[in-house]
């Protein structure tokens, strides 16, 4: 992928803590975010905050004193970090009958989702009889209907004739029989989206290309774009720059692909009565970006989309709930932030003020009328790998949604809560039914703490896990947790068990010289049986292989989806499924979408079937009984996973006008 993309982004982190601190009591607000009256309103906003920033340049070059420190005033800032710390408010206690609320997931889905009812774009999905998996910029159909294993189409994931280079596909969303693939072009002008029409027999019909205009949108944790029934959603940013004369100009558009000739046509699909803005200010010399949401009706014949945007900082998370978009956004040098609510009905969209930045989406969780939201001091959002460069303390936001209002507002001493920090930066948080669990790497002594258990709705104090390894995952196994990570060489499992106002450690299992292979979120999978039972994959790399080499470095398979039984929260080992692929590396005629940002390996189950997905070999695993041997006198039940079958569905005939055979 182009370095301009993918290369870490360089630069200081972002926020220094304001010292001021907001009215402790304010009204409940009912009211929204005002949009511009019209475009003149929108132009001359935006000229002004051009010609304070040409004018604070000038005054930099010629030295003159004072010039950045008054460039902007500000009143009532946000609380600090160590404000923070102040007592919270007693909170009433959630109610524990949503306890796999924000890890849920349908019933046939084969996602590891945020929130049930929410699909996120993804490399591998079923539809039915078939799996479609996205790789390399083409798309696959396996037909896996009945006890079948077998390729049943493959076809570009662009349009027929149209020139790939520039372009990263990387997401894939199915509804009914429509099938979107979703990317990135820097030749085209933004987020790309390619519909084709799956047939019974699994064969795939291109159907038409659209085009969002926007900025590249990637991130190394969150995904583009959801799927709530047939609407799709997308967040996409536009950067607006304080030295560009006419910023409107780069605001989001739309149109329908119709061949390489047609290079126009792009028609902008967002007005100014429909971006949305607080009371601040634009800071002179500071970029902005426009926070956009679009939707788009698949359940229609010609795609029309609707979009909403909040102007605001550039700095920017978000999450997406059944009914609204957050988006976090943060300002650097200055100490600001704020959370916005689009609501996906398509009524005016809402926002507090706030102190400090979330890690990524699963620092999010909307319930019972509040938004919870997990904060580190500073950072610069989750933009490419921004995630991994937070910093800081810690604290909980947890806030009645009715304090959102026209933007003005801020959140309230009382509705933050000082949390235990982590030591460095790559942070793994994680809402769990009425637990948030958070960790990071190990720092000292092994039987210090590296993860945090806390009921976020009580009083109650955070409760310290010593599991022994570092937490480079967290997941839930239905009620309960999972946290993952290494020890050396070794990759650890640890069951915490989350129960009645109490959080423990539990069953172990160390797999031997691996580490993940996979840190994106769905690399795992949990398929619950009962209540307390159910199996859980996991793709792995032998520790020689390096810790990332299936994820950013474009390897063509995974070494192994390793499996584990989850019994009453004590784990045993399944076994694992290995690429082996007889034939090795070949040239598969690579035209988009050359490297594997997005991982390559996933396990899958399907009832009562258990796949692996490795690059381009899907494997077929078969779960049996089995007895072992305990001392001489004594022979116990177990299981094991044992492979069954395999099939390859990587192009190997020559390519011949743009297309290839998975078969040959």
């Amino acid at each position: 992928m182009n370095l301009q993309r993918r290369t870490l982004m360089s630069g200081g982190l972002a926020l220094a803590a304001s010292t001021a601190l907001p009215p402790l009591a304010r009204a409940r607000s009912t009211a929204t975010l005002r949009p511009f009256v019209d475009e003149a309103e929108m132009r001359e906003a935006l000229q002004r905050w051009h010609g304070e920033s040409r004018r604070l340049q000038t005054e930099l070059r010629r030295g003159a004193p004072g010039a950045v420190g008054g460039a902007l005033a500000e009143s009532a800032a946000p609380p600090t970090a160590s404000q923070l710390a102040a007592p919270a408010a007693p909170m009433a206690a959630k109610s524990s009958a949503d306890a796999a609320g924000a890890r849920g997931r349908d019933e046939e889905s084969i996602t590891n989702v945020q929130t049930a009812g929410v699909d996120e774009g993804g490399i591998v999905k079923r539809a039915g009889d078939h799996l479609l998996i996205l790789r390399r910029g083409r798309l696959f159909t396996v037909r896996i209907g009945g006890d079948t294993l077998a390729p049943a189409a493959a076809v570009d994931a662009y349009a027929p004739g149209s020139n790939p280079s520039g372009a990263w596909y990387d997401e894939l969303l199915v509804a009914g029989s429509t099938v979107v693939v979703v990317g990135y072009s820097y030749a085209r002008g933004g987020t790309e989206i390619v519909r084709f029409e799956l047939g019974a027999d699994g064969s795939l019909r291109y159907r038409s290309t659209h085009h969002l205009r926007s900025f590249d949108y990637y991130s190394a944790r969150n995904y583009a774009s959801r799927l709530i029934g047939h609407k799709l959603i997308f967040y996409t940013p536009t950067y607006l720059s304080p030295w560009q004369a006419e910023p409107w100009a780069r605001f989001p558009a739309w149109r329908h692909w119709q061949g390489e000739r047609d290079a126009s046509g792009f028609q902008r699909i967002l007005p100014a009565t429909r971006v949305y803005r607080t009371d601040d200010e634009f800071a002179p010399g500071e970029s902005l970006a426009l926070h956009t949401v679009t939707t788009i009706d698949l359940a229609t014949p010609e795609l029309r989309c609707e979009s909403t945007a909040v102007l605001g900082p550039a700095g920017r998370v978000f999450y997406v709930s059944q009914g609204s978009v957050y988006v976090w956004t943060s300002a650097w040098p200055r100490s600001l932030s704020a959370v916005f609510r689009l609501p996906l009905d398509g009524s005016a969209p809402s926002a507090i003020k706030t102190a400090g930045v979330p890690v990524d989406q699963m620092s999010f969780l909307e319930e019972g009328g509040h938004l919870n939201v997990l904060l580190r001091e500073s950072g610069r959002g989750e933009a490419m790998w921004g995630s991994e460069h937070t910093a800081g303390g810690l604290a909980l936001l947890r806030v009645p949604l009715g304090e959102f209002g026209d933007g003005r507002g801020h959140a309230r001493r009382e509705h933050y809560r000082s949390l235990p920090s982590v030591a460095g930066g790559q942070l793994q948080n994680r809402f769990v039914g009425e637990w948030l669990l958070w960790g990071g790497l190990p720092m000292g002594a092994g039987d210090l703490p590296t993860a945090w258990a806390l009921r976020y709705a009580s009083a109650d104090g955070a409760v310290p896990l010593a599991p022994g390894h570092g937490v480079e995952r967290i997941e839930a196994l239905g009620r309960d947790a999972v946290l993952i990570g290494n020890a050396g060489s070794d990759l650890h499992f640890s069951a915490v068990r989350l129960a009645r106002g109490h959080a423990q450690l539990a069953g172990r299992h160390a797999q031997i010289g691996a580490a993940q292979g996979e840190s994106r979120t769905h690399g795992f999978f949990y398929r619950a049986q009962a209540d307390d039972e159910g199996v859980l994959g996991l793709p792995t790399l032998r520790t020689g292989l390096g810790r990332r080499g299936g994820v950013y470095h474009g390897a063509q398979g995974a070494a192994s989806v390793v499996y584990l039984r989850n019994r009453r929260l004590q784990f045993s080992a399944l076994g694992a499924l290995d690429a082996r692929d007889e034939r090795g590396p070949r040239d598969d005629a690579c035209k988009a979408s050359c490297v594997d940002w997005y991982g390559n390996a996933r396990p899958i189950f399907l009832g009562e079937r258990v796949f692996a997905l490795l690059g381009y070999e899907l494997v077929e695993g078969r779960i049996e009984q089995s007895a072992w041997r305990w001392g001489e006198a004594h022979e116990l039940p177990g299981e094991r996973l044992v492979e069954r079958r395999r099939i390859s569905f990587a192009p190997t005939a020559p390519w011949r006008e743009g297309r290839y055979s998975p078969f040959n």
